[in-house]
């Protein structure tokens, strides 16, 4: 499984940031610009999901995001997951949305 850290996903220009927390989750903490489809909505939301260029997958820590990132390569989606999730990203003080704004 490929992975990043958030920084290199942050300076990747044209990356596709998919979050796949719950929807209370989101509103603690999110990155804009981020798609959010939830880990439990995924397999029916397949089709939002581009093929035509890498995706970043994010959650809280991790766990989650990689089981998303296995699912997403065993269907042909080039997929990174994002060390360490949000809380990683928040860690490292890159920007992030806190609240419901």
């Amino acid at each position: 499984m490929q992975s990043s850290s958030p920084a290199e996903v942050h300076a990747a220009t044209d990356a596709y940031l998919i979050d796949v927390r719950e929807h209370e989750e989101l509103a603690q903490a999110r990155v804009e610009g981020a798609h959010h489809i939830p880990l439990g909505e995924l397999v029916a939301r397949l089709d939002e999901v581009p093929r035509d260029r890498t995706v970043y997958v994010m959650c809280h820590v991790g766990g989650r995001s990689a089981q998303a990132v296995q699912y997403l390569e065993q269907q042909g989606i080039d997929a990174v997951n994002v060390e360490g999730g949000i809380l990683a990203w928040y860690q490292h003080g890159l920007p992030v949305v806190l609240g419901d704004d």
